[in-house]
């Protein structure tokens, strides 16, 4: 069985995540989308909240799955058996970014090899950080996210009382 990791922090999950998601999903058994629980950050979504958006958006894919994890991305591939770790890249700067992370879980676990794969250039411009600020501002998300995603952004938006 080849088992797939797509590891990120996915706050929120992007029109981007899920194009890598459905272009890859064919290759692999089983893809785990592996969402980075990172006591160091403050994300907008808990990492409970990004993982059931991202369940209801995956639902359609039987072989795609969502998790939570934190600590080292290659202990969690070690524990959960899996051959790949998946790495989007929108631009060169992406894999200047991704490329030491990759040679290092490479020193740490051999076994697993990393995949980058291009973003299509319809989303070459979406980034999570990028989405947040279009929905802290209350432009249109509708292009940009899944519509559970969009709506849970408007939600954690909307003045108090009113969400």
């Amino acid at each position: 069985m080849t088992r797939a990791v797509y590891p990120g922090s996915f706050d929120p999950m992007t029109n981007g995540h899920l194009d890598l998601i459905r272009r890859v999903a064919p290759l692999f058994d089983e893809i785990v989308v592996a969402v980075l629980n990172n006591p160091d950050k403050r994300p907008l979504f808990t990492a409970d909240e990004r993982v059931a958006l991202m369940a209801e958006v995956l639902r359609p894919w039987q072989n795609v799955r969502v998790d939570a994890f934190s600590g080292l991305l290659v202990d969690y591939v070690r524990t959960i058996g899996a051959d790949v770790i998946l790495r989007g890249l929108r631009s060169g700067a992406d894999l200047d970014a991704e490329m030491p992370m990759a040679l290092m879980n490479a020193h740490l676990f051999p076994e697993a090899v990393t995949l980058f794969v291009p973003t299509s250039p319809a989303w070459s411009f979406v980034s999570s950080s990028l989405v947040k600020q279009v929905a802290a501002g209350g432009g249109p998300l509708d292009d940009l996210v899944p519509p559970a995603v969009a709506s849970a952004l408007v939600a954690k938006h909307a003045p108090p009382g009113r969400a």
